[in-house]
């Protein structure tokens, strides 16, 4: 009988233990080094690149902001990004805005523009004011305007709006002895709406627009050219409080009118139209805030047909103003 004693492999051991003379190296190799590093985290990858180059962007703009060293460079983002003038762009626009004598600084006229009647006084017109032209690419034309502005071969630069405030408004109204018509915007943000309102304010014999000081589309270029001009005739008011200007107005005996698809009054026939009136608009997605809502004396609906479901802001603050115009102006020839 074989004697298993003598066999090495029937020997069964208890415990793994370390290997005999490896000094236990090879099972300290196995257990790894942890988990894998993120990618961001590993400085050869291109996650990690990436995510240094934007702390590098975001590091640049904090010094630019700051007016720190390395603002120099890139003349031309840099004159956009700290330059507060505002660019007129098209040819109504500047002429109106060169006529009214708006302040400016800069003409800029593509080279090889096209000469018509209206190009030919926006020249002569700044000319005589001493505004500096210059003669520049229509591809440098197309850097200095947003993308989508069509600014057919012209620019003017001009200084930042001035806001009026509500309060003198209204005095200057009163001064001349008429009877106000504003327009107070409550959470209108797009620019070209707000040029469409004013250039309605115009056309309607209105005396300004108010706007509040947050969440609310400024007078810019784009607002510029919307109005065709009118901007440059009718003074835009700035309220740091929408609800307590139009409760201060009321003081004044003013009466505040917002305008909303389910308002309780009619607005054909409105009997406060001869009245020192405001009226407000509120945005197309919302409509009139809360607050602004319990302000207003009346809340007027412009009636639609059922199957369009809601106007615009410049389109409703328009019908609201001719309205408003026509029943003026029958009252005024009643009492002749």
């Amino acid at each position: 009988m074989t004697n298993k004693k003598g066999r090495t492999g029937a020997v069964r051991k208890k415990g793994l233990g370390k290997g005999v003379g490896s000094g236990g190296q090879g099972r300290q190799a196995l257990e790894g080094r942890g988990p894998t590093p993120k990618a961001v985290d590993r400085e050869y990858h291109p996650a990690a690149k990436a995510k240094a180059a934007r702390e590098r962007y975001e590091a640049a703009k904090a010094r630019h902001q700051r007016g720190g060293a390395g603002s120099g460079g890139g003349q031309g983002q840099s004159k956009r990004k700290t330059d507060e003038s505002e660019l007129v762009t098209g040819r109504n626009a500047v002429l109106e805005a060169l006529r009214t004598k708006i302040p400016a600084t800069t003409l800029y006229i593509a080279a090889r523009i096209e000469m018509d009647d209206r190009m030919r006084e926006i020249m002569r017109i700044a000319t005589n004011r001493g505004v500096a032209v210059l003669e520049v690419m229509r591809q440098e034309l197309d850097r200095m305007t947003d993308r989508d502005t069509v600014h057919q071969g012209v620019v003017l630069k001009v200084p930042p709006m001035e806001y009026a405030h509500p309060m003198d408004l209204l005095e200057e109204v009163l001064d001349r002895g008429e009877t106000p018509l504003f327009v107070a915007l409550d959470g209108v943000t797009d620019p070209r709406n707000l040029g469409a309102i004013i250039r309605s304010v115009a056309a309607f014999g209105g005396q300004g627009v108010i706007v509040p000081q947050r969440r609310t589309a400024s007078l810019n270029s784009a607002a510029w050219k919307t109005s065709a001009g009118a901007a440059a005739r009718i003074p835009v008011a700035r309220a740091s409080n929408l609800t307590q200007t139009i409760k201060e107005l009321k003081k004044q005996g003013l009466f505040v009118v917002g305008l909303d698809g389910d308002g309780d009054v009619s607005l054909p026939g409105l009997d406060l139209a001869g009245r020192p009136l405001v009226i407000v608009v509120g945005s197309e997605g919302k409509g009139l805030s809360r607050l602004v809502t319990e302000t207003c004396d009346a809340i007027v609906s412009i009636p639609i047909s059922a199957a369009t479901e809601s106007l615009n802001a410049g389109i409703a603050a328009s019908v609201a103003l001719y309205e408003v115009s026509k029943l003026r102006a029958a009252e005024a020839a009643a009492s002749e």
